[in-house]
């Protein structure tokens, strides 16, 4: 379905980011893939993927829009962009460190504003192209001690409505998809950190955060994420615009 496009996935080494990479090169999309990690590991993806990899820092507007241009000059475009890096930090208001907003905020939010910026003319220009935005539940609710990736989530689902504004009379669509738990490397931190925190085993400190929140009491898997992406991506999501797709076991519905 999607031989001859171009996809940019952030935060695409592991996790959901991954996932989504996999789903769409599995369409016969091209795929940029972005993030840090083992360079053995990123050789062995972008091998698997038939991809190209750009480690451009998301925290840094520059660094965006070099990848941006980056992609369309190794590749030829950018016709699929997928704002999914992501980064969290947990503690009170109070007592959360002004180094550790401004890098939520810049990663979950700022990082995808400079990203669309810079690939929108190009989508506008080929007269197609698809716009996600990986928020979370949180960008619908929120949890305590989550204030920056709580409002940058948010943030990320009013700039998706935004865009979709913006390109509603043109082939481009900008929608958000909203993880509830996965289990990915970032959720398995908030698992240790739990289970060291109240002194449980690992399956216990899993069990109770799905219990707090998700009534499926079973976590998303990036596959089916990805498989959600790949939907958004194809002509029947050609009037889907401007919206958040939950994917989080019910926790959105309480």
């Amino acid at each position: 379905m999607l031989t001859d496009k171009v996809a940019l996935v952030t935060g695409s080494t592991s996790g959901i980011g991954l996932g989504i990479a996999r789903a769409l090169a599995a369409e016969g999309a091209s795929i940029m893939l972005n993030g840090f990690g083992d360079a053995a590991l990123i050789d062995k993806l972008r091998e698997e993927l038939k991809a190209r990899h750009h480690a451009a820092d998301m925290a840094k507007p520059a660094e965006v829009r070099r990848l941006v241009e980056e992609t369309v000059a190794q590749l030829g475009s950018v016709d699929i962009l997928v704002n999914n890096a992501g980064i969290q930090h947990v503690a009170p208001v109070e007592e959360f460190p002004d180094e550790r907003w401004d890098a939520v905020v810049a990663i979950n939010l700022s990082a995808s504003f400079h990203a669309i910026k810079a690939a929108l003319p190009n989508m506008r220009r080929r007269g197609w192209g698809r716009i996600i935005n990986i928020a979370s539940a949180h960008g619908l609710v929120a949890s305590a001690q989550k204030a920056a990736y709580v409002a940058a989530k948010h943030g990320l689902i009013g700039l998706t409505k935004v865009v979709a504004l913006e390109t509603a009379a043109s082939g481009v669509t900008c929608n958000a998809i909203c993880p509830g738990w996965v289990l990915t490397p970032l959720v398995q931190k908030q698992i240790d950190d739990l289970a060291r925190r109240e002194k449980l085993s690992g399956d216990e400190a899993k069990r109770r955060l799905l219990a707090e929140k998700q009534p499926s009491g079973e976590f998303a898997t990036p596959t089916e994420i990805g498989a959600l992406a790949v939907f958004l991506c194809s002509d029947a999501a050609a009037q889907i615009r401007g919206a958040s797709l939950s994917i989080d076991g019910g926790w959105t519905a309480q």
